[in-house]
């Protein structure tokens, strides 16, 4: 594998880094917009998951798109709004600015998200295809821990009495910071090269071979040219397809494993993990300033176990990976919802007394009532209070008021994210990039990404609402039910492609 296309591998996914900076960011931001804006949970969920609804949108046509003008047009349009969001979001003076310039950042990373893995899977061989696309996953991991390191540092300075930084501009130093990788993506995708496949499929014959000779060298350049060129004599690449084409029976197996690791990959609660850190970890009363540095810890294991699948999905294949992975995140967020079912929650009036920022005889009518779950007990610190009074005082509250096993919740969280990152996280975009023939690449990995998303906004829309009205624990022990489920689906429809061309992977469970 040279060197130069784990390069161009790298900046294409540039894009996921983007992704993955601004879900990181925005569990930081809130902190702070969301006490000044005084949103209620819905505007919250809304402004949080309003990213992934206009994401929705962009897989369900961008893939088709691409189809029709390249891959890499497209992502250079990506990379422009990208930067156009990130200044919008910094300067939103309301509600509906902020939500509608995440929005924009939305259409960007929903058409990068599909389109990354796309064309890396067609520049990539056979035997390091699964390496390449997983450094999509890679750059979003690398992404959110960039985004967790600034926002710790951002609200350190806060917290620490310096001038410049308040609570009313710290956040929007936060979304303002996407701006430079925005900018450096935007330029670097105007030196890579048009994708050899999409090439052929426009009949562009000798720059698909140019393409090839120049990334794989001549000799790995013919047997791919070979590969490719056998494959277009069985299929009408250049023949406009539609969505019902899809639903036809000898693609019915690819699409229906395709739905179901999409909406497995969401449904399980990653999203609201990532994009609610900040809040999660409040939840365990270790303050906000540990909540802040506990998103660190987040992002690094997300790296760590990133970098060893891509050591370990061309060596184990994708199937042994998300079966283990799947298996591991049910556990984890089962012991999540065990540990958060065991915490109690009491203020005692010396408690009362130290806490900052707010009429500590408001509370006195709570002092030293012990209560056995957090619905309640944030119920009553929200009449008291008022709801934006508390949003903004949550984590002193909770640190002053929890009694509970911090390092068990913690270890499920950080075992989640583990699994996660070694298996659903990568494994999924390998598989979609893989299963699909060229004809209808885009088109289905376009739908898959709509239903992704589509479950994705819907997780993050609800969860500060499941966080309100069903607690801590009942949220988590959903999310271990669902992936417990999961499981076993996945054992009886899941292929196995490692080590097979794209052209020999359609062969075997399309044709046949």
């Amino acid at each position: 594998m040279s060197r130069k296309l784990t390069l161009i591998a790298f900046v294409v996914s540039l894009g996921g880094f983007l992704f993955g900076f601004d879900a990181g960011i925005i569990s930081g931001v809130m902190s702070y917009a969301g006490p000044e804006f005084n949103l209620t949970d819905g505007q919250l969920g809304w402004v949080v998951s309003s990213p992934s609804f206009a994401a929705m949108i962009a897989m369900l046509f961008s893939g088709r798109l691409s189809d029709v003008v390249g891959r890499k047009k497209i992502l250079i349009i990506v990379a422009f709004l990208y930067a156009i969001s990130a200044l919008l979001s910094a300067y939103a003076g309301s509600y509906e600015m902020l939500y509608i310039a995440r929005m924009i950042g939305g259409i960007a990373f929903g058409a990068a998200l599909i389109l990354a893995p796309t064309y890396i899977a067609e520049i990539s061989t056979a035997e390091n295809r699964g390496k390449l696309v997983s450094i999509q996953q890679l750059n979003i991991v690398l992404g959110f821990f960039a985004a967790f390191l600034s926002n710790y540092y951002l609200n350190k300075l806060n917290t620490s009495g310096d001038s410049f930084f308040t609570d009313e501009n710290v956040w929007r130093w936060m979304l303002g910071l996407e701006m430079i990788p925005a900018v450096l993506y935007f330029i670097s995708m105007f030196f890579v090269p048009k994708s050899p496949r999409w090439l052929y499929a426009q009949n562009k014959i000798k720059e698909a071979r140019n393409v090839l000779n120049e990334i794989h060298g001549s000799k790995t350049a013919e047997i791919e040219i070979e590969s490719i060129e056998k494959n277009i004599k069985t299929e009408e690449v250049n023949k406009k397809v539609s969505i019902k084409e899809l639903l036809k029976p000898s693609l019915r197996f690819i699409l229906i494993v395709g739905l179901v690791i999409g909406v497995l990959q969401q449904i399980t609660g990653i999203n609201a993990v990532y994009f609610y850190a900040t809040s999660i970890f409040k939840q365990t009363g270790i303050g906000t300033d540990a909540s802040f540095a506990s998103g660190i810890l987040l992002s690094l294991t997300t790296v760590v176990f990133t970098i060893i699948a891509i050591f370990l999905i061309d060596r184990m294949g994708r199937r042994p990976l998300l079966l283990i992975g799947i298996a591991g995140i049910s556990i984890s967020l089962l012991v999540c919802a065990y540990g958060f079912s065991q915490a109690t929650y009491q203020l005692s009036s010396e408690k009362i007394t130290q806490l900052e920022n707010i009429e500590n005889s408001k509370l006195e009518v709570f002092a030293n009532k012990t209560y056995d779950n957090d619905l309640d007990f944030k119920n009553d610190m929200k009449s008291a209070l008022g709801n934006q009074v508390y949003a903004k005082n949550e984590g002193a509250i909770l640190e002053a008021a929890t009694t509970i096993n911090a390092p068990l919740v913690l270890l499920g969280i950080l075992g989640f994210i583990a699994c996660f990152a070694f298996s659903l996280g990568p494994v999924m975009w390998v598989l979609l990039s893989e299963l699909y023939p060229i004809k209808y690449r885009g088109l289905a990995i376009g739908a898959i990404g709509f239903v992704n998303s589509f479950v994705s906004w819907g997780i993050q829309q609800i969860f500060p609402w499941e966080l309100s009205n069903l607690g801590n624990a009942m949220s988590f022990l959903i999310f271990g039910v669902i992936a417990l489920f999961g499981f076993f689906i996945l054992i009886k429809i899941l292929p196995e492609t490692k080590g097979k061309s794209l052209e020999q992977i359609e062969l075997e469970l399309v044709k046949n």
